[in-house]
């Protein structure tokens, strides 16, 4: 039996129950509102998916790597049927079956000092870093606040297993988490300011219990020719270690900073004054 050619739904049907909650004003700041998403795995994919799934419509998704098989088990858009392809066009192809109004700019790319200007960061409303590449990371929290966007960053979700431990803090006071330390530290050093908001866990990392094979040239997700093309390089070679994830931590760090932005604009939209503009 064939499934039924339904048509697609109006905005107004699909979010419906989120427009009754927020209100009209704040759904349509949230439709308009330019989001960017750097960074489309555990945590970034299922940012992508809240903010889409929340009445957003206009998402850059920003990733330059393929689906591994290793991905399956907490990234939104991996699945067994996926595997090789590149993560953008199937988070972009996943979005847009949630909602066909809506407007995905994705990019196989890294960012990174030789593709950073290919980036209008001034035009976002919002940021969401979600990068795990500490150099990278920087070099985009630098560039995103140097260009006025609402910056919402993501710490370290992998070797953690609670997710009553996650929180949500300026920078500056987060704790625990040693990616959120490096990055305070190199920040502090460049002179960049460290109290925008970002997503971090209480919990102390978790030794692995068992030994993998990433990063190592033997995993399943390797190239079939052994070799990173230059565009897509090999992150799990570059780590200096491996940690294990599940996707009851991930999603919920991509959730949070889904939730800050749907948050800032609805606090945007009480302003008196303001009128948001018509879709």
């Amino acid at each position: 039996m064939s499934p039924p050619n339904n048509p697609t739904p109006s905005r107004s049907q699909m979010f419906h129950r989120t427009e009754t909650l927020i209100g009209k004003p704040a759904m349509m700041r949230l439709a308009t509102a330019r989001v960017a998403v750097f960074g489309v795995g555990g945590v970034g994919s299922w940012a992508a998916e809240a903010l889409i799934r929340s009445g957003a419509e206009h998402l850059l998704i920003v990733d330059s790597d393929t689906v591994c098989v290793t991905n399956i088990n907490r990234q939104a858009e991996a699945t067994a049927r996926n595997v090789g392809r590149p993560k953008t066009d199937e988070m972009k192809r996943r979005l847009l079956e949630i909602n066909p109004h809506a407007e995905i700019d994705a990019r196989q790319m890294p960012y990174r000092a030789e593709t950073r200007s290919t980036f209008d960061l001034g035009a976002f409303d919002y940021v969401l870093d979600c990068i795990d590449s500490l150099s990278n990371k920087v070099l985009l929290l630098e560039h995103a606040l140097e260009a006025g966007a609402t910056v919402f960053s993501s710490m370290g979700a992998g070797a953690k297993l609670d997710p009553t431990r996650v929180r949500v803090a300026p920078l500056a006071e987060s704790a625990v988490c040693p990616l959120a330390r490096a990055v305070r530290k190199k920040l502090g050093r460049h002179g960049t300011p460290r109290e925008f908001l970002c997503v971090y866990s209480e919990e102390l990392p978790l030794e692995p219990r068992e030994a993998t094979a990433c990063g190592t040239g033997a995993c399943a997700c390797q190239p079939a020719d052994g070799q990173a093309a230059p565009d897509r390089p090999d992150w799990c070679r570059q780590k200096k270690r491996i940690n294990g994830t599940v996707v009851h931590v991930t999603a919920v760090f991509g959730f949070m900073l889904a939730g800050l932005v749907v948050q800032d604009i609805v606090a945007a939209a009480e302003v008196p004054g303001e009128a948001p503009s018509e879709l």
